[in-house]
């Protein structure tokens, strides 16, 4: 509760228009105006699923990393608010679930990884998403050297999230394939957040597609390295 009620504090702020020059200005080495980039390399689309077990725990994987990036852009959109800039009132519910989900993942991986690391997991996805409202937060601020921090802070989470799967399933989650994965994840979650926040709101329609397809591959990406790395476990 108090890392949801920390967030909800944090996000609120997002409400206001200055943020936007800070915004576009911190995230632009990262997350260009064309940033749609949807492939992972070595990803699992060409895996296909054949038991019963496998299809259940490919749609698991699916579900969680679509929940992923539909409450992140609807944290977003209620953020943002309405006409008058304020955030709405499903605010603080919204954040809560997003913050769920990163346990819900965590879990996920427990029956394959163990307790452990299901969650180191949870803990590195919940520092993922404070880090984009720090980030957030010095550049409304207008605090230049907090931008770079928080900056380099955010993407060296992306990494060390991207570096713990690679660790516990090199075979098929090979660690550039990871980085890759989550750094276009970071780019789009961004420039999602600045097109909303700029009132482009064609351009963020957009920009959640391309998160929602790249989602969907590393998906599947990690359903199937799973299922590949441990597949006396699905044999129904």
């Amino acid at each position: 509760m108090r890392r949801v009620t920390k967030l909800w504090r944090m996000v609120t702020l997002l409400a206001g228009m200055g943020i936007v020059v800070g915004v576009v200005a911190a995230v632009s080495s990262q997350a260009g105006a064309n940033s749609t980039a949807t492939t992972v390399a070595g990803s699992g689309s060409n895996f296909f699923p054949d038991t019963r077990q496998q299809v259940a725990f490919h749609d698991q994987m699916r579900k969680l990393w679509e929940d992923h990036v539909t409450w992140t852009r609807l944290t977003i959109v209620s953020a943002v608010g309405g006409t008058n800039r304020e955030a709405l009132p499903d605010t603080g519910l919204t954040v809560g679930r997003l913050q769920d989900n990163q346990d819900e993942i965590g879990a996920a991986i427990v029956p394959f990884f163990g307790q452990a690391a299901g969650d180191q997991l949870a803990a590195l996805l919940h520092e993922h998403i404070s880090g984009a409202v720090t980030l957030v937060l010095a550049a409304k601020a207008g605090d230049a050297a907090g931008v770079d921090a928080a900056k380099t802070a955010w993407y060296a989470n992306g990494q060390q999230i991207a570096d713990f799967l690679a660790a516990a399933n090199p075979r098929y989650w090979p660690q550039e394939t990871m980085r890759e994965a989550m750094r276009t994840h970071l780019d789009q979650t961004l420039q999602e957040a600045v097109d909303r926040l700029q009132g482009n709101h064609a351009a963020e329609i957009q920009d959640y597609e391309h998160a929602h397809l790249h989602i969907l591959e590393m998906a599947d990406l990690l359903s199937s390295g799973i299922i590949r790395k441990f597949r006396d476990q699905f044999d129904d």
